[in-house]
């Protein structure tokens, strides 16, 4: 397993514009052999549109289930839990949308 910190980042995940960046970084380690933890230790905030870009966006490259077989999460809190299985969810109804 590797570890993906998203404290190297800061401790708030707020905008667009960085979990796009996010998003650039973290892709390519999905891409190898390893399951890659996404540890959220030390990370007060995670607003839906950053789970959006930097998460949910994952399924317009890779099925669900391989996003699943390929990540785990560490560290979340209930709330920053609750945006990203509400980013994942939304994004997923609306690529089943089209």
């Amino acid at each position: 397993m590797v570890e993906f910190k998203f404290s190297k980042y800061g401790d708030s995940m707020g905008t667009r514009l960085l979990g796009a960046k996010i998003r650039a970084d973290l892709r390519p380690l999905l891409d190898g052999d390893e399951k890659v933890v996404l540890d959220f230790s030390g990370i007060d905030t995670v607003t839906n549109s950053f789970a959006d870009e930097c998460i949910a966006k994952l399924l317009l490259e890779m099925p669900l289930a391989d996003l699943k077989a390929k990540t785990t999460f560490k560290g979340l809190t209930p709330m920053t839990e609750r945006s990203i299985l509400s980013a994942l969810k939304r994004r997923q109804m609306q690529i089943k949308s089209k």
